[in-house]
């Protein structure tokens, strides 16, 4: 598996601007998830901007939807952080924060040890979860594929 990192990336559309007070509890809490994440066994990296060392100033898809992307040493890894106290407790809330998708907004992919993936590349992956579903290309939680099957892709 060393030859391989897990890419995720995830994005949301904002019910109202992060500034509104109804955004207080997810941006308050943002310091302490990324840490979390940062800290967390088996992380890599995570796009951030440098400002605000998170990603919500960076919206390469339009003023209402944010992005996360990180990557990881392998799925179990992610998975260990997503299910963190922090991160699950301010996830229980999204429904406050964010309007429901009606297409994919998660996706992993497979890519070589070192490599950090682009946004491009993240929407091209977001793109074909969306238009043929898991592969190993392009999976969610639900539809793992091993790394091994990206040399097959």
């Amino acid at each position: 598996m060393a030859d391989w990192h897990l890419a995720q990336l995830n994005v949301a559309r904002l019910r109202v601007p992060l500034d509104h007070p109804a955004m207080i509890p997810f941006v308050t809490n943002l310091l302490a998830v990324n840490a979390e994440a940062d800290a967390a066994p088996g992380f890599v990296w995570r796009l951030q901007e440098s400002a605000s060392g998170n990603a919500t100033d960076l919206r390469p898809w339009g003023d209402d939807m944010i992005v996360n992307m990180s990557v990881w040493t392998d799925v179990e890894s992610l998975r260990q952080y997503v299910f963190t106290p922090g991160h699950i407790e301010i996830m229980r809330q999204r429904r406050a924060f964010f309007t429901p998708m009606e297409t994919p907004y998660s996706v992993l992919w497979w890519v070589p040890a070192g490599h950090i993936p682009t946004l491009d590349e993240a929407r091209e992956r977001l793109d074909l979860l969306t238009a043929e579903g898991p592969s190993p290309r392009a999976f969610t939680f639900t539809s793992e594929h091993p790394a091994e099957a990206a040399t097959d892709a």
